[in-house]
């Protein structure tokens, strides 16, 4: 698929989510949410968690996360049939983030949510 944004390398990926997040925050009305499912991944065996750094890319323009659901994944049959007999040193990731982000209200108290902003 042209423009696929999963097929970047890292670096690219985030770069990318980060025009991503700074566009939707410009055209989401005050108020109004937007949501992002995003899984982690390995490489060479070690986990590597690009949820955070999607994380980052929305709270840096502004967004305040109003949740973190995370979304647990069952019944994976290419996984499971993977898995099966194998002895591997990590666990399987088994698990996706649904993020949940707000836009603040025009004339909001932010002090109020100034832990589930950016903060660092």
């Amino acid at each position: 698929v042209a423009d696929d944004l999963s097929r970047l390398k890292l670096p690219e990926y985030l770069a990318a989510m980060r025009v991503v997040a700074a566009e939707s925050y410009r055209v989401l009305k005050p108020d109004h949410y937007c949501a992002v499912l995003i899984g982690d991944t390995r490489k060479a065996r070690h986990y590597i968690p690009i949820s955070i750094g999607v994380l980052q890319a929305f709270l840096s323009v502004g967004y305040t996360l109003k949740e973190d659901i995370i979304k647990l994944q069952h019944k994976m049959m290419v996984t499971r049939l993977k898995w099966r007999g194998r002895n591997y040193d990590f666990y399987k990731i088994a698990h996706e983030h649904l993020y949940v982000f707000r836009k603040p209200g025009m004339e909001e108290d932010l002090s109020k949510v100034k832990y589930s902003r950016r903060w660092w």
